[in-house]
Order: structure tokens, then sequence, then C-alpha cells
């Protein structure tokens, strides 16, 4: 099973050899492909040939470009990775609405409950008790909007009342940057179990390519939470990015077992797809700490 992130951070040419990718700089060094879940490639700078990009793509592995500044734009997503996508994609197509509404107002509410265990963990009692109170006012597809004010307090009492997350500061850079991370493990995942990210139950963006995989992944957000209010940061760099690229070989439990947040991605993922396939939120699996 893949386990290693891997970051290239340098210039250098990477290339591929007898399962092995060969990075070609001031030294020479040879990682086995099968060790390798997540690619990062943070230089523009760094060229890939065309055998190894085929390698990657066979193999499963996240690969995921920063742009000049470090900060992830891009990833490779096969277009097909799973031996009956068709059928897969037919019946995704055909979810209900009700059934949709149905297993977004559990993700709502797994995501609040989530945020408020944060908050209570940090001392912040009424603002967490505040937010479980949200919980019994969720309606199908959260018409209420539960999701948007739990946002609200909880942000504030995380990074303070004049905190939004529409402005641009080292805090909204952590978070975006350890949330795109998580995207990109929710899309890998997706495809290789045969579904279509751009088809969400609740995002609905035509410019979003990603809108399944932005609902899926909201109650995995506050696993990044933790990590920047942790980082106490001063400044977000090299350092600190790679604390957070880390958030993948975390532990979390799932299905009664530990497991890597990489893997109960993957548990999750396949038990949300049995619930919207059966009609049954019993079927729904969430990590716990």
């Amino acid at each position: 099973m893949s386990w290693r992130t891997v970051v290239i951070a340098s210039r250098c040419k990477l290339d591929y050899k007898m399962g092995f990718m060969v990075v070609r700089a001031e030294e020479t060094k040879k990682i086995f492909l099968d060790e390798i879940a997540v690619l990062l490639i943070e230089n523009p700078a760094v060229s890939l040939t065309g055998c190894l990009l085929e390698a990657l793509v066979e193999k499963k592995i996240r690969v995921v470009f920063c742009d000049a500044k470090r900060t992830p734009n891009a990833e490779l997503v096969p277009y097909y990775n799973s031996y009956d996508c068709s059928r897969k994609i037919k019946v995704q197509i055909n979810w209900s609405d009700d059934v949709k509404g149905a297993v977004w107002s559990d993700i709502v509410a797994e995501k609040i409950r989530k945020q408020s265990d944060f908050l209570e963990d940090l001392g912040k009692d009424d603002e967490a008790e505040l937010l479980r109170s949200y919980l019994s006012q969720i309606e199908l597809c959260d018409a209420t909007n539960r999701e948007g004010h739990a946002a609200k307090v909880y942000f504030n009492a995380l990074f303070g009342m004049d905190f939004t997350r529409s402005e641009e500061n080292i805090t909204n850079a952590a978070l975006n940057y350890g949330y795109s991370i998580v995207l990109s493990a929710f899309n890998r995942e997706i495809v290789a179990q045969g579904y279509l990210t751009q088809l969400g139950i609740f995002h609905d963006n035509m410019f979003n390519h990603f809108n399944l995989s932005c609902d899926l992944m909201e109650p995995f957000r506050i696993l990044v939470d933790r990590k920047v209010k942790e980082l106490k940061l001063v400044d977000f760099a090299s350092e600190e990015k790679h604390f957070l690229l880390n958030i993948l070989n975390d532990t979390v439990v799932i299905n009664k077992t530990k497991q890597t947040v990489l893997n109960a991605i993957k548990y999750y993922c396949r038990s949300v797809f049995d619930a919207l396939n059966e009609n049954d939120l019993s079927l729904i699996q969430f990590y716990s700490l």
C-alpha cells in the first residue's frame, strides 16, 4: 500500500525507469512508485517525462502542481480509473434529489458537530454549545443554511471577531493550502471509484470541476483547521506547508479501526456512495479522533 508523500521543491527532471521515479538534479535519486501516495510538485521549473506521467496515472498516485508562490493550483486527474465507470456515472446522474438532500444534511450535521467538538477542546464552551443547538435546526438539504451560520460563529471563535474567510492573510493562505491538499485526496478517490467529481449532491457551480469533492470533504476541513490553529502562524513558508501536507498521514478512527486520513477518505467515500445508491443514510461512516 502506498504511504509516502513526496515533495519536489527544487528544479530537476523527473522520469521513469523500471518501477521507479528517477529524480535527476545535482544528485540522482530513485523512489519506488508503489510507495508514493502523493507527489507534490512545488517548483514550476520541474520537468516530467510522458512515461512518468503514464506510470503515475496507472498507479493512481495523486499528483499536485504548485504555482510560482508554491501554492497548489492544479492536479493530475485521470479520465477513467474504474472498470465500470460508465455504469456508475449513469447511477450518479439518477440519484434522487431527496436522497442527495438527506445525505447533504447528514454531512452538514457532522461538520457542525466536529466544529463544536473542536471549540469545546479549546475551552470555548459557549460557542460550542451554540453550534450544538444548530444540529436540531438542520432541515432537508440544509434549507435554513445552518452550515453558514455555524461557520461564522466557528471562525470568529477560532481566529477573532475581525476574521473573515475572504480576507487575504496568512491564516486564510494556510487554510486554503490545507483544504486544497484534502480536496486533491477526495478528487482522486472519487475518480478511482468511478464517479464524476463535477456532479455534486449540493454544490452546483458550473465553473467548479470538483463539486462532489467539495461536498464530501466538508467534515474533513476541521482536520486542517486544527493543524492551522496548532501552528500559531507568524509566517507561512515551506516548513508550515510541509507540516500541513503531512495531514494525510495523521491517524483517525473509522470503521472501528485506526486509519490514516488518506485511508479514511477511501472508507468514507465508499460509504457515502453506498448510502446514495441504497438510499440508506445509516451506511455513512464518519471518522472520529
